[in-house]
């Protein structure tokens, strides 16, 4: 995998750089340090992100004194956006595992503090809840938490962001979420979220205009049933994630984005709606019909009605609050005065990765080849082979498949480089 963050560094040098920005990733996946530092260099700024090899992975955590030695060598000219468990864990699979006292995190998080008292920049920040039944020590991690929110209230922290992840019938964290809430501070939010909270706080550090959004679902009534992940419904948690980006939530009038919210019933009925929806508005599109899979048939009809390049965002990808925040993310950003390169570039990006490579590519892998086969090099071969029959892709620009890779040796993710045709995208 490599460790840049950008696409296509030959066409963003020519950009001027604009706010600068500091993300700590949760750890090295490409969803959760790639796509947020993509979003965050909408505006043509460069986002400074640790080396990938200093996050991290399934199997060996991030060392918080690499990280906090790289931190300080960064020039503190804007807003730190932190995933606070890659610093007092690790990364996320470490937070669930980790055999830390709640003294031992804390320690790891004072640099924190401390960088903050030093710069006087902002820092926004998100902490999460630990999933069940995977976590080994949930007391720990909520005494850490309630310190967090401790220090929000002390003013360490422009905003922090207590999220849960993968919250299955029967996890706690609901529940301790809900309690946590009762007492915060207004710089604090509670809400199920976890890979996509990076790419938000970055949209809210990066984008502090007021801006509003209405929500339009598939399946208005499916969308007030609790979500299988989250343990809320729907409807709660696209509300979370607006919030959560930046947005007020209106239910009717005009509003500077529309996102339509793909939860099941007739596909090809929504392609149509979304198309005409983009006649007169901004439109986000997050497809949660699916947890990791795109619609097929969704976006096969907007591809045919040539609207994808006309969307302000679109995921697909993961559970639905990661869809929900990516994309909103993403729009929140995407209505600034946002480079229109950047901005072409990353919706074939999210196209790639969540329509090709997670509705198709993946399923014509994992027949190719036994999960436990995919950390070498012949798989790397493989995906790329596979992969480069579904390019060509034509967003505003068209964009051939360069790379190909599986940075944590699994099918559930990969990486990838894109390389546009010269010039700057078309019209659709």
């Amino acid at each position: 995998m490599r460790s840049s963050v950008l696409l296509f560094p030959s066409l963003l040098a020519l950009l001027p750089l604009a706010g600068a920005q500091t993300l700590i990733p949760l750890d090295s996946r490409p969803a959760t340090r790639v796509l947020p530092a993509l979003i965050a260099g909408l505006d043509g700024g460069t986002p400074q992100v640790p080396p990938v090899q200093l996050l991290g992975d399934a199997k060996r955590g991030a060392d918080p004194l690499a990280l906090g030695a790289w931190l300080e060598g960064q020039a503190p000219s804007g807003p730190l956006v932190v995933a606070l468990d890659a610093l007092a864990y690790g990364g996320l699979v470490q937070s669930r595992t980790s055999p830390l006292t709640t003294l031992e995190a804390l320690t790891r998080l004072e640099l924190i503090r401390a960088w903050q008292a030093r710069t006087k920049q902002p820092v926004y920040a998100f902490i999460t809840l630990p999933r069940e039944p995977d976590a080994t020590n949930r007391t720990r991690n909520l005494e850490v938490v309630k310190t967090m929110i401790a220090w929000a209230r002390e003013g360490v922290f422009a905003q922090l962001d207590v999220t849960w992840d993968d919250a299955l019938p029967g996890s706690p964290s609901p529940a301790e979420g809900a309690a946590l809430a009762v007492d915060v501070p207004a710089n604090v939010r509670v809400y199920p979220g976890a890979d996509e909270v990076l790419g938000m706080l970055a949209a809210r550090a990066l984008s502090p205009q007021a801006r509003t959004v209405r929500i339009e679902y598939s399946d208005p009534k499916a969308a007030t049933t609790v979500m299988k992940y989250e343990g809320i419904p729907l409807t709660q948690s696209a509300v979370n994630h607006a919030r959560g980006s930046g947005f007020t939530v209106v239910d009717s009038g005009p509003a500077d984005l529309t996102l339509f919210v793909f939860n099941g019933g007739d596909a090809r009925r929504a392609a149509v709606r979304i198309s005409s929806l983009l006649q007169k508005e901004h439109v986000a599109v997050a497809d949660v019909a699916q947890v990791n899979v795109g619609t097929p048939r969704l976006w096969a009809d907007l591809s045919t009605l040539r609207q994808t390049a006309n969307l302000q965002s679109l995921a697909a990808w993961g559970t639905p609050g990661n869809n929900l925040g990516s994309a909103l993310a993403h729009a929140k950003l995407a209505l600034d005065a946002t480079s229109a390169v950047r901005q072409d570039a990353l919706l074939a990006r999210e196209y790639a990765n969540d329509v090709i490579y997670s509705t198709q590519v993946r399923a014509l892998l994992r027949r190719a080849l036994p999960e436990s086969a995919l950390a070498g090099q012949d798989a790397q071969t493989q995906l790329l082979t596979l992969a480069k029959e579904f390019f060509p892709l034509r967003v505003g620009n068209t964009y051939t498949l360069k790379d190909a890779f599986l940075p944590w040796g699994r099918s559930f993710e990969w990486d990838f480089d894109l390389t546009p045709q010269s010039g700057p995208p078309s019209t659709p």
